[in-house]
């Protein structure tokens, strides 16, 4: 991505004490941030990370660039805020999915495999794959990737008490589930997937799970 010249650093502000409710320009600047942050994502979506650049995402968010400047004060600033963001989106997306009244098996796959078909699902993937021969944005992903597993490690043991004690089984079952879906969802966006076998895979991905805890889908075992 494009440098933008730095800014002199400028004193920080205080911080707003607990219970002050946010004044009408700390509103209007955290709406211009998000504005951004969303136009970057579009950006790395429709261009890919090579060319996406300050000026552009200026462009895509309808603001100048002395405006984007005022918020993020360089290319890398902006997309360390896109990808924790992205991370926020994913995080928000698991608890969606599991805020059932039963983890059913098939709900929570087919959920998460709807989700990578979307935009932010594209961006990271993006990022992810210029950040392999690109030593600034690989120092800016690697650290936001061990602080997101973590997160996400530690939100999924929160929601899936069903598991039991044995969370080396559930965090196999979790990585085993990521790292199939994520998979078939990166052949579809390079074209390499056969259509016809998404929907047995999912069902294949689902028994394969439900094997991992057979309290959970007894009838699924059984019928395997």
């Amino acid at each position: 991505m494009a440098r933008a010249e730095v800014r002199t650093a400028s004193t920080p502000r205080p911080s707003r004490p607990t219970g002050v409710p946010p004044t009408l320009q700390s509103v209007k600047s955290a709406q211009t941030r998000a504005k951004l942050i969303e136009a970057t994502i579009r950006c790395i979506v429709k261009l890919g990370y090579a060319k996406t650049t300050t000026p552009q995402v200026a462009a895509e968010a309808s603001l100048s660039r002395g405006a984007m400047l005022h918020h993020f004060e360089n290319g890398a600033a902006l997309i360390k805020a896109a990808i924790v963001e992205l991370h926020e989106k994913r995080l928000r997306a698991f608890r969606r999915a599991a805020d059932t009244e039963t983890h059913d098996t098939a709900t929570l796959v087919r959920t998460y495999w709807k989700q990578l078909q979307k935009p932010p699902f594209v961006a990271f993937h993006e990022l992810a794959l210029a950040a392999r021969s690109n030593p600034e944005l690989a120092r800016i992903l690697q650290p936001l990737q061990v602080e997101f597993r973590e997160r996400f490690n530690q939100q999924a043991d929160s929601l899936f008490p069903e598991w039991g004690p044995d969370r080396h089984r559930f965090h196999l079952a979790m990585t085993l589930s990521q790292t199939m879906l994520e998979g078939m969802a990166i052949q579809r966006l390079t074209g390499a997937t056969d259509e016809a076998m998404v929907e047995p895979m999912l069902n294949l991905l689902e028994e394969q799970v439900a094997s991992m805890n057979p309290a959970l889908h007894p009838e699924i075992v059984q019928s395997s």
